[in-house]
């Protein structure tokens, strides 16, 4: 991925979706206005910077450039934390000399497992930086059984990948009731972690492999929509139990860089509990076929 220009495509499209009004600047000043957000001039104006530095700054020229610039360019184009902080992973790159690497754990430690594996009565998973499932409890494998096994990979060991499915699978549609939330968060995620770590070549083939085979992807990535995952609410259609409506908190595994482990809770009392309980049984039984697969693959 090319740094400056994702840089520069990450500026114009923020510069684009602000109007005058809405940074307190005249919505009319006797001049023809051929940009559908704010001229580079203004967003200038608005940081503190001469118009020949933006221009720079949006050419994607991010070497050596100070936090107090980024910060002002933040409050300029009115960023939320989890832009802002992108920005700032941006410039950390433009500032870093590396070499492309393949990087994201594809396993966890036994004892990030072990907890895991403790979580009963809900579903938890883990998942790297390319949304590869890389281990969840029982729960959160049948949470997930559509997703397992993977055949649309090439490489069938590989863990199942959340963004592939979404984008590939045709029954992620049944799968996410708001599919298009779904497809949007997979990509703001896959974006925000583009930013963090550029030379991860392995985040950069999954990118151009969706890029290549899905328009829907090749749309909103070009949008540079960031995300923080940390929590909401995600609902799901499963095919064993029906409509599930999870809350959902996101923690760093902080000894391992790039994983992070998902915990879903429905509300007690809910029919989201009920059916939460419902899949409880399925595995139980011994029926749950995606969670037998799911394990044989994770083991292979």
């Amino acid at each position: 991925m090319d740094n400056r220009s994702e840089v520069s495509e990450f500026l114009t499209t923020r510069r684009a979706r602000i109007t005058p009004q809405e940074a307190g600047l005249p919505s009319y000043d006797g001049s023809t206005r051929r940009v559908p957000g704010l001229r580079r001039q203004e967003v200038a104006t608005l940081a503190g910077l001469s118009v020949e530095y933006y221009a720079q700054l949006e050419r994607g020229k991010l070497q050596g450039v100070s936090e107090a610039v980024l910060d002002a360019l933040s409050r300029a184009l009115q960023l939320d934390d989890a832009e802002r902080a992108h920005l700032f992973d941006l410039c950390r790159a433009a500032n870093t000399t590396a070499r492309a690497k393949r990087r994201g754990p594809r396993t966890v430690r036994p004892a990030v497992a072990r907890i895991v594996e403790a979580i009963t009565d809900i579903p938890a998973i883990v998942r790297n930086p390319r949304l590869d499932i890389v281990t969840a409890n029982p729960l959160g494998y049948a949470l997930y059984a559509p997703l397992f096994p993977d055949p649309r990979h090439p490489d069938p060991t590989a863990p199942a990948n959340m963004a592939r499915f979404t984008f590939f699978d045709p029954r992620a549609g049944d799968f996410h009731p708001d599919w298009t939330a779904a497809a949007e968060r997979a990509v703001a995620i896959l974006r925000t972690e583009a930013g963090r770590d550029p030379f991860d070549r392995d985040l950069s083939d999954l990118v151009g492999e969706l890029s290549t085979r899905s328009e829907a992807f090749r749309t909103l990535w070009a949008r540079h929509d960031v995300r923080l995952h940390q929590n909401g609410v995600k609902r799901f259609n499963h095919p064993i139990v029906g409509s599930l409506n999870f809350d959902f908190e996101t923690l760093d595994v902080a000894a391992d860089q790039g994983l992070t482990m998902t915990v879903y809770s429905p509300e007690p009392g809910s029919p989201s509990a009920d059916a939460n309980a419902l899949l409880a049984s399925w595995i139980a039984t011994g029926d749950a076929d995606g969670h037998r697969a799911a394990q044989r693959h994770e083991s292979a």
